[in-house]
């Protein structure tokens, strides 16, 4: 069953000190469902509102010992929603301006009053009541939800600032873990690239040169850090595949190779890639790996790709590989100078080699010749924090110990010429002349 809502009944206050008066407006009034009150005095209308909620006051204006207008005066003071008539004879109109003044007096009806027209005015009054009181209500609630917003708003920045702090602090997180991972990333590929020194033995330091060479070259040629790093990271790992191959075809040159031999001596780009494909961060290292022995005349191996089909990275180190690999003897059984292998490196240019690749790489080392000039050697207790090796430092067995470029501090100077007076070796350093920390 649907409970219905009730509309309160308005409560009219009557206070006249004339019986016959009051009997007149309740007569008048009760027909039209008001609910009726009396009072006989302006001190009696005063109790009656201490103890009853009440709509409207009709006052008489004449009464004794309190008029209608001190009356309705002291009534607005205490109850100021409460609508308020005044009944007042056209004699006292002079001091009905003023109780209409100081009591906020609704109307003031004249006597003798229509019926008709007192009807009307109490409706309207009551009708007005009801748009203050509702207007009251509305403003009330709005102020509470306007505080109830302010308070939401603020727990809301506050919540926001918390969150954006926790975010601020999980973002450092991520990003020290990044870098970490990043760190150990590099760790991990120079671990492979010493395994695979360990296996060149007297040719050790190779992977570690040509990777600097390779990207020294990449970036002269001006390409992005990214293909500049996947260009060292495949210079690290060029030779990756060889590690499969026994000693005794690493320790001849390619040149001293039978046709069998060269055969199983190929497939070491492929099985190097092979190796470096499962890890997505090293795929596009891996396709360089891939096509290092390719020409650009398109006789290389494994897959004979020709010109601008060879990836850029590749020929990159194409051209840097021979470079060492001549210095070495691994291409050829003789062991080039630097100059006899830069010199060697011009036949090849539009055959083996890139045309553009390879003008920047001689380029390049002719800088690096100029540059090589300001270096100095110097002896394990010779070392100062605050050096600068210009060369990979390099151990008696070929393991890459140091890369070029480092910056010595005090605790690696003390562990090297500990290294240096444990072993009875004679170290000799190459250090920056022009260059300290």
């Amino acid at each position: 069953m649907v409970a219905i809502a009730t509309v309160p009944v308005p409560t009219l206050l009557l206070v006249d000190d004339e019986p016959s008066i009051l009997s007149a407006l309740r007569r008048l009034f009760r027909p039209h469902g008001y609910r009726i009150l009396t009072a006989d005095s302006g001190a009696a209308g005063l109790e009656v509102l201490e103890h009853e909620a009440v709509d409207l006051i009709i006052s008489d204006m004449r009464m004794p010992e309190m008029d209608g207008a001190k009356f309705l005066e002291l009534a607005r003071a205490r109850w100021p929603d409460v609508m308020r008539l005044l009944l007042t004879g056209y004699a006292d109109i002079g001091s009905t301006v003023a109780a209409i003044n100081r009591g906020e007096i609704y109307r003031y009806v004249a006597k003798p009053w229509v019926d008709a027209d007192i009807l009307l005015i109490v409706k309207k009054a009551l009708e007005q009541a009801g748009l203050e009181r509702e207007n009251r209500q509305l403003t009330a609630q709005i102020r509470r939800q306007n505080q109830e917003l302010l308070e939401l708003n603020a727990s809301l920045e506050d919540k926001v600032a918390q969150r954006t702090a926790e975010l601020g602090q999980i973002n450092a997180f991520l990003n020290l873990a990044n870098e970490e991972l990043k760190r150990n990333f590099m760790v991990s590929i120079k671990m492979f690239g010493n395994l695979i020194e360990m296996r060149e033995g007297a040719v050790g330091g190779h992977s570690r040169r040509v990777a600097d060479l390779a990207r020294q070259l990449a970036a002269r040629l001006g390409l992005d850090t990214k293909t500049q790093q996947d260009i060292f990271l495949a210079g690290l790992l060029h030779d990756i595949g060889k590690i499969g191959l026994p000693d005794v075809l690493l320790a001849r040159p390619v040149s001293r190779m039978s046709a069998d031999e060269q055969v199983r001596y190929r497939k070491h780009a492929v099985a190097g890639e092979a190796a470096l494909m499962p890890l997505s961060e090293l795929q596009n290292a891996a396709r360089f790996v891939r096509s290092h022995h390719e020409r650009f005349d398109g006789t290389g191996y494994p897959d004979g790709l020709i010109g601008e089909e060879i990836p850029f990275g590749a020929r990159v180190l194409a051209v840097v590989n021979d470079y060492d690999a001549l210095q070495i003897g691994t291409l050829a059984e003789k062991r080039s100078s630097a100059d006899e292998a830069r010199q060697s490196l011009v036949p090849g240019r539009n055959r083996r080699y890139d045309p553009r690749v390879l003008d920047a790489f001689l380029e390049l080392l002719v800088g690096a010749t100029a540059e090589s000039v300001r270096e100095r050697v110097v002896t394990a207790p010779e070392l100062e924090a605050g050096m600068v090796l210009s060369r990979d430092l390099v151990g008696h067995d070929g393991t890459l110990l140091l890369a070029a470029d480092y910056v010595l501090d005090s605790r690696l100077v003390g562990q090297i010429q500990q290294f240096a007076l444990r072993e009875g070796a004679l170290m000799r350093l190459h250090i920056r002349a022009d260059k300290r920390f």
